[in-house]
Parts: C-alpha cells; structure tokens; sequence
C-alpha cells in the first residue's frame, strides 16, 4: 500500500471516528460506506446522505476601527522597539517610518513635527502627536480616538 493512501486512510478513518463521538453516532449508528465503496474517503450520515456537520467556529469579535497610527522611528531605539512591540501585540495596526532609511519621514520628524528624537507617534492626521513611547499615556490617548 502507498504511503500516499495509507495516510488518506488513515485520515479519512479519523474523520469517521471524530464524527461520530462529536454526534453521538449518525442516525442508526452506521456510516454510510465502507472505504472500499468509497473511494472519496467522504463520510455521511445513514439515513441523509450529507457530510456529518463539524463544531461551528467561536464567533470572532468585530474588528477595532483604529485611526491611522504612524511611529517615526529607528531600528536600534529600545523605547521604539517597546512602542512596536506594544501594537504588534495588540493588533493595533501602525505604519513605521524608519527616519535613518526614509529620507522623507525624517525630513517630517525634523520639520513639521520639530523633534531631533524617537520615537514620534502621530495618530489621525495630526490630531495627536506623541513624543518618546509610554504604554499606558499611549492607550489612554488613543483610547480618546476609538470612542469617537
């Protein structure tokens, strides 16, 4: 037997099992065919004919609608790496402008925001603009944008 039909084998058996023990049984405690008569390795109730229904997925909460975030940064900054790590485990999703490889956002950061550090973040378009990265005074600000 090739390993390629032991493994569908195989699965296809552990579908049946997993099926079963989920539904208590199809109606009359029998699956529908044999492998051999079914060679789609498909499992049915007796008495339908249709697949045996699989656990629903939980429901996913609705996706946060964020402002823009952007975080003018660069890659040896330990307070941006703090910041970048904080929305990446969160989700919150941020742009990152790495002032010593784009020349435009440090031209930004040094002119129309008038700061010689990092990190910068800048949420909405110019409606706030953080310098230096705190977790709790960054959430309480942005906390001030998710409810609007």
């Amino acid at each position: 037997m090739r390993i390629a039909s032991m493994i569908s084998l195989a699965v296809s058996l552990l579908i049946a099992v997993s099926a079963l023990a989920a539904d208590g049984g199809a109606p009359g405690g029998k699956v529908v065919s044999r492998l051999a008569d079914n060679p789609r390795g498909t499992v049915a109730a007796a008495d339908s004919g249709t697949p045996l229904s699989q656990s629903p997925l939980p429901a996913r909460p609705a996706a946060q609608s964020y402002p823009k975030i952007v975080l003018y940064s660069v890659s040896w900054c330990p307070h941006c790496k703090q910041a970048k790590e904080y929305f990446t485990r969160n989700n919150i999703p941020f742009i990152n402008r790495d002032v010593e490889i784009d020349t435009e956002a440090y031209h930004l950061l040094t002119g129309k925001y008038k700061s010689q550090g990092v990190p910068v973040i800048v949420i909405g378009d110019d409606a706030e603009v953080i310098r230096g990265f705190n977790e709790k005074s960054f959430q309480k600000t942005l906390d001030k944008y998710l409810k609007k």
